[in-house]
């Protein structure tokens, strides 16, 4: 038994559909107590600052997003006793409005994107509130550094990673994830994943996109981009396609971001795959014939692992499983 809902957090690592040749896994991150990555860094966030002594009882959250990192700090609030007030851009969805409410953040919607967001925090940071900064925080890194690829590096056992595929925002899932795995396996490639319309990583310019928490059009602090082998870019079309793939034929229902990181994880693992291998569909599912996979074969298929950051749950309202 946990002694609070901020244990539980953690994720499964699953198999989806792959190219034939290789296997594409991904952590589904929507098994979080607030149903989002955002979990770990909201959690390692609140928590540092209470050891350096820059939080304390009876003090006022407050933090800019575009709105998985504001629930995570929902949850983490209402878990441990703080006040907490989100400043997030108005573009995003009412699901995630209602989120933060249900567990009784304070939201206060601006115009514009996460810069003009991260200005309205400033503001209120310098009227006493407090500010964990998560495009700076090196707790955000840390928390995937320290949880995420560990749980990777465990799920996959005897296995060998070789590559991580995922979306950019903060920065703080691929940095994190991205310099546990290497450690583990130093040959991994390292693939970062932005919109086509935002490719701040690409072209070094800013573009407007309708992602959700994907691409903030600046290049954070806490993004090593020393750790990136390639980019990817993916549309947005493309991204909803299969996110409502992903629903009606693997049963997974995801958000924008994770369509997004899907799509360039099975572009890359075409590249690294072995036909001649024949991988098996799935580590415990049996073959037509009713005979199991060998070990040795499943263990030498080229393994690119992924990230679903959400739920598509909280996207439903913005029509995009409607097509």
């Amino acid at each position: 038994m946990d002694d609070s809902i901020l244990d539980a957090i953690g994720s499964p690592l699953v198999q989806v559909g792959s190219p034939e040749g290789a296997t594409v896994a991904a952590k589904i991150e929507s098994k979080n107590p607030g149903g989002s990555a955002k979990d770990r860094p909201a959690k390692a966030m609140v928590e540092a600052a209470e050891r350096e002594g820059s939080l304390e009882p009876g003090d006022r959250l407050v933090e800019p997003t575009s709105g998985n990192t504001g629930i995570g700090l929902a949850v983490v609030a209402a878990a441990k006793g703080y006040d907490l007030t989100v400043v997030m851009p108005a573009s995003k969805s009412e699901e995630r409005r209602q989120v933060m409410a249900a567990y009784g953040a304070d939201l206060e919607l601006v115009d514009g994107e996460i810069e003009q967001a991260k200005a309205r925090a400033d503001e209120l940071e310098a009227e006493g509130m407090v500010q964990l900064r998560q495009f700076e925080n090196r707790a955000n890194v840390r928390s995937h550094y320290e949880t995420t690829g560990a749980e990777i590096t465990e799920q996959v056992g005897d296995r060998t990673v070789d590559a991580l595929v995922a979306a950019v925002g903060t920065g703080g899932t691929l940095t994190g994830i991205a310099s546990r795995l290497r450690e583990e396996y130093p040959e991994i490639d390292v693939v970062a994943v932005e919109p086509e319309a935002n490719a701040v990583l690409s072209t070094g310019e800013a573009g407007i996109d309708d992602f959700e928490g994907m691409g903030p059009g600046f290049v954070s602090e806490i993004l090593d981009r020393e750790l990136i082998d390639t980019i990817e870019t993916v549309g947005i079309e493309a991204a909803e396609a299969e996110c409502r793939r992903l629903a009606r034929e693997e049963g997974i229902i995801v958000g924008q971001s994770s369509g997004a990181a899907n799509l360039a994880a099975q572009r890359v693992a075409e590249r690294l795959a072995e036909p001649k291998l024949d991988c098996p569909p799935a580590p415990t599912e049996l073959r037509a014939d009713g005979s199991g996979a060998a070990a040795t074969e499943y263990d030498d298929c080229p393994l690119v692992v992924t990230v679903f950051p959400d739920s598509g749950e909280r996207y439903l309202s913005t029509g995009m499983f409607d097509g």
